[in-house]
């Protein structure tokens, strides 16, 4: 893909430009237009020494009122046409070519500026050979993340680097999201993301994050960390800091667990990997995916199907986080979605038969318990 600011013009053997051709043929009919009182007058002079002959008459009328006044009508009407053509604005698809080609130019790779453009506006690609890789840390779907030093600015950072499927425009789009997403959170309890490394002719591309040392769920399940009460509100307040700042900004997280909340080693909590995360509309225009949240941690309306919900669902998986705090544990460790949600109803008890009836879930009819259950949370906990 090539830069757009070195398109070859589609007609290269015409000199004169459409404006400048404008502009002579409107030179003409101005001419045309200045003549054409002279041309009345000589005519009246004519018609006076004639003595107002009527076949004479009516030439003069038609020479002077005829082919003269179409012409100069011809002209104002161009006129009004071109200074129309100049008061109109740039075209939106000219501004974004421009905006693409300049991204291109401060050395992102086309195929990135060609379809997140607006995800990187402002930014400058950092360079790899200012980072050097220590070790592998994580792995995801689609990336991978390593520690690593920033040779520049002095410090150890996490790089993720996210693998793209033949530079795929849907899986570039869903990885643009996350970074634009990203770059509207500006909190203490949220992950900062401070650059992109890339070059003009790479395939590739590294998420630069602030290095954080443990994960909640990696502190939970170890043997020798057991958090005490005061330690558990600390970390849950933070954590609502941060969950709010996102709710807050129409930004829904939709896949918050252990490993996606980040510790560092002075006791600071940041809420990380926005990889599912969605823009999101307070009046639900329209329908979103219920395939999303870690399965232990999904709550039971996406279960059965629900394609219009909000800040809830993060909700959900906020007390899900809770109660592990105290278990030491995932509460609720399905292998299925119906396995999932049996294990939601056994805690907190099924809904009623009238809400069964009244339900317009898809997959309601499907996940309905063959006998109620009764909720248990307070025993449990």
């Amino acid at each position: 893909m090539g830069c757009v600011c070195c398109k070859p013009s589609a007609i290269e053997d015409i000199k004169e430009s459409p404006r400048d051709r404008l502009s002579s043929k409107a030179a003409l009919e101005l001419q045309a237009s200045m003549a054409a009182p002279l041309r009345r007058e000589e005519l009246s002079r004519i018609k006076d020494r004639n003595n107002g002959s009527d076949g004479t008459a009516m030439l003069i009328n038609k020479l002077a009122n005829g082919p003269l006044r179409l012409r100069s009508e011809n002209f104002e009407r161009k006129r009004d046409k071109t200074e129309y053509i100049a008061a109109q604005p740039p075209l939106m698809g000219s501004i974004l070519r421009a905006s693409e080609g300049e991204q291109i130019a401060a050395g992102w790779p086309p195929w990135l500026a060609a379809v997140a453009g607006e995800a990187i506006k402002g930014w400058i690609p950092r360079r790899a050979d200012s980072f050097e890789k220590m070790d592998k840390i994580g792995q995801g779907t689609y990336s991978n993340v390593y520690r690593a030093r920033d040779l520049e600015q002095k410090k150890i950072v996490a790089l993720k680097k996210v693998r793209f499927d033949n530079l795929d425009p849907k899986v570039v789009r869903f990885m643009a999201r996350e970074i634009h997403i990203l770059r509207k959170l500006n909190h203490p309890n949220i992950i900062k993301l401070e650059g992109l490394v890339t070059s003009r002719m790479s395939c590739s591309l590294y998420l630069v994050f602030e290095y954080m040392e443990h994960d909640l769920a990696g502190l939970v399940s170890h043997p020798a960390v057991k958090f005490t009460e005061p330690q558990v509100k600390c970390y849950m307040q933070q954590f609502l800091r941060g969950l709010n700042h996102c709710h807050s900004h129409g930004i829904l997280h939709r896949d918050i667990k252990g490993s996606n909340l980040l510790i560092d080693n002075n006791g600071n909590l940041k809420i990380a990997d926005f990889g599912l995360a969605s823009l999101y509309d307070p009046c639900q225009s329209h329908p979103l995916t219920s395939r999303v949240v870690t399965l232990w941690y999904r709550p039971p309306e996406l279960l059965l199907g629900a394609n219009y919900y909000g800040k809830a669902i993060d909700l959900w998986s906020t007390g899900c986080i809770l109660a592990e705090l105290y278990a030491r544990k995932p509460i609720m460790p399905g292998r299925t979605e119906v396995e999932q949600l049996h294990k939601i109803f056994k805690l907190c008890g099924s809904p009623s038969e009238e809400y069964w009836k009244r339900s317009k879930l898809p997959h309601a009819t499907i996940f309905k318990p063959q006998h109620p259950y009764r909720r248990c949370v307070a025993e449990t906990f």
